[in-house]
């Protein structure tokens, strides 16, 4: 199983967006863009995941990105 799933993607995304807000210590713009970057990566992977589970006719997507309650994974056609 993978240690980050989407939540924590949305986590660190909430993160960056309050960091940027701060008026004593601002993120940096550049950085900001950069996880913006970097997550907008993941999303796009995640998508290529459902994509494949779709084309293939499966039920589950195993990666455990996306969460389940019962084993981690994402269920579709169900």
């Amino acid at each position: 199983m993978p240690k980050n799933k989407i939540e924590d993607l949305r986590n660190h995304l909430f993160a960056t967006m309050e960091a940027l807000l701060d008026e004593e210590k601002p993120l940096e713009l550049d950085r900001a863009k950069a996880i913006a970057d970097i997550a907008q990566v993941i999303v796009n992977s995640a998508k290529v995941e459902v994509d494949y589970v779709k084309a293939t006719e499966r039920s589950r997507a195993s990666s455990g990105f996306f969460p389940d309650s019962n084993n981690g994974s994402l269920l579709l056609n169900e």
